[in-house]
């Protein structure tokens, strides 16, 4: 059984900016637990997005913690104005960080929950020496760069492996989220693997009705929990 509480994390990325501060109330309303800012710099990912100015201007529309995922390159150097700009936890990638310890022990002194991302094909066993440095673990299920791409499935065995490892070394106070391809199947997918944080952008901001799609995520994830 899913015995983990599980956290929804909608996805700015997929957000009508057009109606920005409505989305985001009608999302926190239904439930929300934070909302994910996807940060790309036009190098590590080939997409560009947003910057701190506009994780500032997130802080006016919602009281939800700012979850704050950086797909850059040189990492180290934004994780001050993040922080200065109101991000909660701040989420770098392994395969963008020279020095990934001393990025996540940084991310921690500056007073933000630290978070290591896992591209595809990046294994799950570079984490053994980092376990006392992070908060939560993001399992990227599709390639990072663009919204509204398919899951991966081979990622569940990896999710499945990193839930063996926390458990393993008395860690299971870190999350485990995914990001990418979430919806009503692939969240429940996911949940029975391991993950106990969905990050869901088009299934959530893609609906006439986004805080509905939000209450229909989260009683799917439950019904899975109730009926394994």
């Amino acid at each position: 059984m899913i015995h983990r509480k599980h956290c929804i994390a909608p996805s700015v990325l997929s957000v009508d900016f057009t109606c920005l501060k409505q989305q985001i109330q009608q999302v926190e309303d239904a439930g929300a637990d934070c909302m994910h800012v996807d940060i790309m710099d036009g190098h590590f990912v080939p997409n560009l997005s947003m910057g701190p100015a506009m994780v500032k201007a997130l802080q006016r529309c919602t009281q939800l913690p700012l979850d704050v995922h950086l797909m850059v390159r040189e990492p180290d150097r934004w994780i001050d104005p993040f922080q200065q700009a109101g991000a909660h936890s701040i989420t770098v990638h392994m395969e963008a960080c020279t020095h990934i310890q001393r990025t996540l022990s940084y991310i921690g002194q500056v007073g933000c929950k630290a978070g290591v991302a896992l591209n595809p094909a990046t294994s799950e066993e570079s984490l053994h020496y980092l376990l006392a440095d992070i908060d939560t673990v993001l399992v990227m299920t599709v390639n990072p760069g663009f919204g509204g791409q398919s899951f991966l499935t081979n990622q569940l065995k990896k999710i499945e492996r990193l839930r063996a490892l926390l458990d393993h070394n008395q860690a299971q106070e870190v999350t485990i989220a995914v990001d990418g391809g979430i919806n009503t199947q692939t969240a429940v997918q996911a949940a029975q693997a391991g993950a106990n944080l969905f990050v869901a952008g088009h299934a959530i901001f893609a609906s006439s009705d986004p805080g509905q799609a939000l209450k229909q995520l989260r009683q799917a994830l439950e019904l899975a929990g109730h009926n394994r």
